[in-house]
């Protein structure tokens, strides 16, 4: 689409939006968060595809230290991680990082 047009659609829309009642607005609200969680979701599963059960992965923590771990289960958002001292974690999966075999 080109940039012309796209901000024709989005003044269109702008437009729409002040004449637009509660009701209305809330229903958008709703359609816009469902639309939103789907592509979070989509996001996720593509980030999980790169990993499998029994990977060994890495992970930095709040706190800043680094967790070695083995993938046990991919779950709909997270990964399920066993760490090396036998903590159990789930993990999203854009915070994980591979570790190559030694």
């Amino acid at each position: 689409m080109r940039s012309s047009q796209t901000v024709l659609d989005r003044e269109m829309f702008v437009q729409a939006l002040r004449h637009m009642g509660e009701e209305d607005l809330l229903f958008l609200n709703r359609m816009v968060l469902e639309r939103l969680n789907l592509l979070a979701q989509a996001r996720s599963t593509v980030q999980l595809a790169q990993f499998a059960e029994g990977d060994r992965v890495e992970f930095t923590t709040q706190d800043g230290s680094i967790k070695r771990a083995v993938v046990v289960r991919l779950n709909k958002k997270t990964a399920s991680l066993r760490t090396d001292d036998a903590q159990n974690w789930k993990v999203s999966p854009v915070l994980l990082r591979k570790v190559p075999a030694s």
